[in-house]
């Protein structure tokens, strides 16, 4: 989706007009999201452009979306653009740790006997 959204329109309430918006918004994604995955593919990343009347848009993170939609509406702006692409991707297993028991160490002079404890 690559769109300008108006949020100043004549004969229009302006809360009215921001619920469509972000009906719109949300309508999108939700079928971004559900469409089939093919394989070698874990989800659909959602990468998001946003800009203020005609200024240069700038990227965000998807989880904020409608915390500028929000910001630019509460600042009096004419319009906004918004820009989201569905992109292939993939989850990276996170590397195991393994657990190393540390030796116990001489400390100060004084050896560590094993007692019956230690076992």
């Amino acid at each position: 989706m690559k769109k300008t959204f108006k949020l100043k329109v004549e004969n229009k309430n302006p809360d009215r007009l921001l619920e469509s918006i972000k009906h719109e918004i949300r309508k999108y994604i939700k079928r971004e999201k559900s469409k089939f995955l093919p394989d070698g593919v874990d989800f659909w990343k959602l990468e998001c452009k946003f800009a203020q009347n005609d200024e240069a848009p700038s990227e965000i993170k998807f989880e904020d979306i409608m915390a500028y939609v929000n910001e630019a509406a509460v600042q009096g702006c004419d319009s906004f653009y918004l820009e989201i692409l569905s992109t292939k991707g993939t989850i990276v297993p996170k590397e195991k740790k393994v657990y190393v028991p540390k030796e116990k160490t001489v400390e100060d002079g004084e050896a560590f006997s094993k007692t019956s404890s230690d076992y």
